[in-house]
């Protein structure tokens, strides 16, 4: 079984935000296959695929990002999934817009939903794609910056990448995260010219 874990916020007013575009690939995911989103009587809603040949299933935590750990735990505490079948995935103000980093394990990167997946999960040993959303904020201005939106340019530049994150996450789904860093390392070129040379591999 396979798990990708989104980071957001729920709400119409976070829609579309900064903060959200974990949600947003997630949501990409689910239309792809067919799926719709349904609450659980945890904090996150649901979407799957348990009956396929690779059984999967997306999570989008209702506890705000920087309580995700909460959702995190509940779910891996009522499955007994390995850890690195749980992808997680989250914005990242570090990275230039649409840039993307694939690591196995490692520190939260300053990232409170990560840190806080961490924190109840008593580990950071679990894979996560951080999406870039940019960082042109002056300083005192990062909360306003991550919860405002996209703009058209932006959301017209980022429709390639999302498109290629979203068959990221199928080959992990399909496969494991080395299938899903295989097919990163040779297609990440075909992206388009504006986004080539923009990603990047962590182990």
């Amino acid at each position: 079984m396979r798990v990708i874990f989104g980071i957001g916020n729920p709400g119409k007013e976070y829609e579309n935000t900064r903060h959200n575009i974990g949600f947003d690939l997630l949501d990409k995911l689910a239309e792809k296959h067919s799926l719709v989103f349904s609450p659980s009587k945890f904090d996150y809603y649901i979407a799957g695929s348990p009956n396929s040949a690779t059984p999967f299933f997306l999570i989008k935590p209702t506890t705000y990002v920087n309580r995700s750990g909460l959702a995190a735990l509940d779910f891996i505490e009522n499955t007994n999934i390995d850890l690195e079948n749980f992808l997680v995935i989250a914005d990242d103000i570090n990275l230039d817009l649409g840039k993307i980093r694939i690591r196995k394990s490692g520190g939260d990167g300053g990232h409170n939903g990560i840190s806080s997946i961490i924190y109840h999960l008593n580990t950071d040993q679990f894979p996560r794609l951080r999406f870039g959303i940019g960082n042109h904020f002056a300083k005192g201005e990062m909360a306003d910056y991550v919860l405002s939106k996209f703009d058209d340019e932006e959301r017209t530049s980022l429709e390639p990448r999302i498109d290629f994150t979203v068959n990221l996450m199928d080959e992990f789904i399909k496969g494991d995260l080395d299938t899903m860093l295989n097919f990163f390392s040779k297609n990440s070129v075909n992206v388009d010219d504006s986004s080539k040379n923009s990603s990047e591999v962590k182990d």
